[in-house]
């Protein structure tokens, strides 16, 4: 089993001056601690459940060839990005420059959004929930093809491009991979299995139902189910044999990565014991 690292806060003891400098030091420290992945939310004001609307928030897209230039193994994706937020070809764009900036490391995450106070508040735009999972499968078609040989246009309902033309093209080919995020079972699953090669479940009860959901549109689109990428979160609050055990029922369930939230603060102590105890017991679980 494969351990990630999610960045979703940026409210650091040393603040706005230092952020960088600490940014940089922790995904060092990550990528040494054998962290697998890093992920960055793509929201623009905090969420809730993190804290409050007005904390440090930085821009996914921005943030992650940052952290490109600060690490040498890692994935690095968006866990995940609203895709209404950006116009397909201009994502695909974004997607391919951190590819090819980052040695082949980007991955395409992905969702319908949901965040309505974020886009209300900076005027983007937040079409009702239906439309917005029609302009996600539209955007996965558009990544798809500009990713591919041709640069045709692409005439669909939410979206038109008169050339599809991505220059230079991704290292990872035959495109980087694509991870959705949510587990909407007549939707999002239904996308996992069309067009992903990763998806990205709630550790909660409902996730063995979830996985046999996916299972059953993979047969119906045709799709190796275990060629999807199945992961999930976990959180570490210091407590070694309760996230190891954890850790054990996710890999039973068939999650092959578990993505933990950063050590709140910037408490490294955690990450080094995540690094000491926890990646090995993790990796051990094949």
């Amino acid at each position: 089993m494969k351990l990630g690292m999610h960045i979703c806060d940026f409210t650091y003891p040393n603040g706005p001056a230092r952020l960088g400098a600490d940014l940089a030091d922790l995904v060092r420290r990550a990528e040494d601690a054998g962290i697998d992945t890093i992920t960055v939310m793509d929201h623009l004001f905090q969420i809730s459940v993190v804290g409050p609307s007005e904390n440090d928030m930085l821009e996914a897209y921005t943030a992650l060839g940052f952290l490109a230039a600060h690490t040498s193994r890692v994935r690095l994706l968006t866990l995940v990005t609203a895709a209404v937020y950006r116009e397909p070809g201009l994502l695909a764009k974004a997607v391919t420059t951190l590819d090819v900036l980052s040695g082949g490391r980007a991955w395409l995450g992905i969702g319908a959004g949901w965040n309505e106070e974020e886009t209300t508040g900076l005027g983007l735009p937040f079409p009702p929930v239906s439309e917005r999972f029609e302009r996600l499968e539209e955007t996965l078609q558009i990544c798809l093809q500009m990713w591919s040989d041709s640069e045709a246009g692409y005439d669909g309902k939410h979206y038109q491009l008169g050339r599809t033309l991505n220059s230079p093209q991704s290292l990872s080919r035959p495109h980087p991979p694509i991870m959705i995020g949510g587990g909407g079972e007549k939707k999002t699953l239904r996308l996992v299995a069309k067009y992903a090669q990763a998806c990205n479940l709630f550790p909660g009860p409902e996730l063995a139902h979830k996985l046999q959901v996916l299972r059953e549109h993979c047969e119906r689109e045709g799709t190796d189910f275990d060629a999807i990428e199945k992961t999930s979160m976990y959180t570490f609050d210091g407590d070694v044999k309760a996230t190891i055990e954890h850790l054990e029922k996710l890999h039973g369930l068939g999650i092959q990565t578990a993505i933990g939230r950063v050590p709140t603060n910037l408490d490294l102590d955690k990450l080094k014991i995540i690094g000491r105890e926890i990646v090995p017991a993790a990796n051990d679980l094949v």
